[in-house]
């Protein structure tokens, strides 16, 4: 189970299945539970195409971690730049996992035996969303799933540099071991990270570059969700993930230099849009479907009317 307040919540699109996932992954993984909905309004149907009434975001937890599916239709395929590394105490344990989490999937690195670990795998599951299992022995991890940063292309080399950023941004954080490739390890760049840990707000994250030849980078379909109580709050990250050649979006949502999504939103927004009163739901859709950096008196302004 977790033991932190999450303040970063990895936000995952599906094309219409974020309901469906929501159930597969909860009933895969132990200590999980499906979490509040929030259902499509009339308003901003012609941006999202969801009939109103129907399942918009689905939250969940997994392991006692939180996670937002997110009905965003076809537009943003999950890849490997991002994925989510699960730390399996038993042989048995992570046998289960692999097998329902690469059934009708893609399996990327075989579950088999690596110099990493005595057992390992790596796929993508029916989704497209990245998994990866590792047996981690008689190790203890304070967090049963770990987000996990790939960066390839024109971002590969730069894992140091934005461990270094993130950890410049956020609070109560910690960089911790860090691999590095050798000399002898072509393609990559000797020097650069082969696998790093990091913790921001208290969550465990890692990071790795590769230079092999990839075709995919990281996009919209995983964002990483900032829950904010002021908008003092929203402003710092706003500015601080959007600087360097980072690009503003809408409806909070961004990209950092890197090219990695986030969202900065406001904590009780959920609350909001799921409220039993349809006028209230309506105007605040209204309201922030106009923003780009949410702006809390406003959206309290239409909550209230």
């Amino acid at each position: 189970m977790a033991t932190f307040k999450q303040t970063i919540t990895p936000n995952l699109w599906f094309d219409r299945q974020a309901e469906e996932a929501a159930k597969l992954y909860t009933s895969i993984l132990k200590n999980s539970r499906v979490g509040k909905i929030t259902r499509a309004s009339k308003t901003g149907f012609e941006i999202h195409g969801l009939p109103e009434g129907t399942v918009m975001t689905i939250e969940f937890e997994i392991e006692g971690q939180k996670f937002i599916a997110l009905n965003g239709g076809p537009l943003f395929k999950f890849t490997p730049a991002i994925s989510f590394l699960i730390a399996c105490n038993t042989e048995e344990e992570i046998d289960a996992i692999w097998e329902n989490l690469s059934k009708s999937g893609t399996v990327l690195m075989e579950l088999g035996e690596y110099p990493f670990s005595e057992k390992y795998g790596w796929t993508q599951d029916r989704y497209g969303l990245s998994w990866q299992v590792m047996f981690m022995g008689g190790r203890t991890m304070k967090q049963k799933i770990t987000p996990a940063l790939m960066f390839v292309g024109e971002q590969c080399g730069k894992a140091e540099a934005a461990i270094n950023f993130y950890t410049s941004v956020f609070n109560n954080v910690e960089i911790g071991n860090i691999l590095r490739y050798g000399k002898d390890e072509e393609p990559d760049k000797e020097g650069t990270i082969k696998h790093a840990a990091f913790t921001l707000e208290n969550q465990g994250f890692a990071a790795m570059d590769s230079a092999l030849e990839h075709d995919f980078t990281f996009n919209e379909a995983i964002s990483l969700m900032v829950e904010c109580e002021t908008q003092e709050e929203i402003d710092y990250y706003w500015e601080k993930l959007t600087s360097d050649g980072g690009q503003e979006s809408v409806c909070g949502w961004l990209k950092d230099k890197f090219g990695v999504s986030w969202q900065v939103t406001l904590t009780g927004l959920g609350e909001m849009l799921q409220d039993h009163d349809k006028e209230k739901v309506e105007r605040v859709t209204d309201a922030f479907l106009k923003m780009k950096k949410f702006d809390i008196r406003e959206l309290m302004k239409a909550y209230e009317g």
